[in-house]
């Protein structure tokens, strides 16, 4: 699934499930001919996520979707843990485009993070899939060297640009979440995220109404005089963020902070 030339260096160890992402392994031929590929079998669980949702995955589920038994399966991708996680990678797709040349680091920081929130929001049950580590698989990996490519000539230190990737990936994780837990939670109620969104400002006003709550009366009382869309709220975020990492940016090059 991955693209490295090459077989493994005899004395490195890698996890079997990062080899078998990288294409740098195949799984053992032990038993009859094996009739499937492991992007079969990773598209099959993707599918049955995109259907039923990230707790309809299963390997007995993928297996019958593909007509074999569910034991067999495990010749093929190591655990559901490891199927998971290959799914997630597959799914979230390549990074958009690297910074071009002329392109500052802000407007090409700002794409990737938009493209983490457009890959979430593409295929919502990837939020689900526990992080189990540092990005390892060959998707996570392009978009992570996206990321640093964008903030190549900041002066940002090593760490403060893994810092960075973080908290702009991290930032478009939450968001996705919350935005698409709350989407759901509308729909089961029957309601659209706006209509929800109205009944709690309602529920909230009558509760709070007798109590002492200055500050969220002001704030209900100045409320329905903005229109703030979803994507101006995330825009609102992602600028406070990457205001924020300007201001050290331009800090660096005039040389006015010190190694904390």
């Amino acid at each position: 699934m991955g693209d490295p030339d090459g077989d493994l260096p005899d004395d490195f160890e890698l996890p079997e499930n990062v080899a078998l992402a990288w294409g740098l392994r195949d799984r053992p031929s032990r038993g009859p001919k094996r009739s499937l590929s492991l992007e079969q079998v990773v598209a099959t669980g993707i599918r049955v996520a995109q259907a039923d949702g990230i707790s309809a995955v299963s390997m007995s589920r993928v297996a019958s979707e593909l007509g074999v038994g569910t034991m067999s399966l495990y010749r093929y991708v190591p655990t559901k843990h490891d199927l998971l996680d290959l799914m997630a990678d597959t799914a979230y797709g390549p990074p958009p485009s690297p910074r071009a040349p002329g392109e500052g680091w802000r407007p090409a920081l700002t794409r990737w993070a938009e493209g983490n929130l457009a890959a979430l929001r593409r295929q919502p049950w990837i939020r689900h899939v526990p992080i189990g580590g540092p990005p390892i698989n060959p998707n996570a990996v392009r978009w992570m060297e996206y990321g640093f490519l964008a903030l190549r000539g900041t002066g940002l230190r090593p760490t403060e640009r893994i810092s960075t990737i973080l908290l702009v990936s991290g930032y478009a994780r939450s968001w996705a979440t919350t935005t698409g837990d709350l989407a759901e939670a509308a729909a089961r109620t029957g309601q659209t995220p706006d209509e929800a969104g109205q009944r709690y400002w309602r529920q909230l006003a009558v509760l709070t109404a007798p109590g002492p709550y200055p500050a969220i009366h002001e704030l209900m009382a100045e409320v329905g005089e903005e229109e703030e869309t979803d994507e101006a709220e995330w825009r609102f975020g992602l600028d406070r963020i990457l205001d924020g990492i300007e201001a050290l940016v331009k800090a660096r090059a005039a040389g006015q902070t010190q190694h904390q």
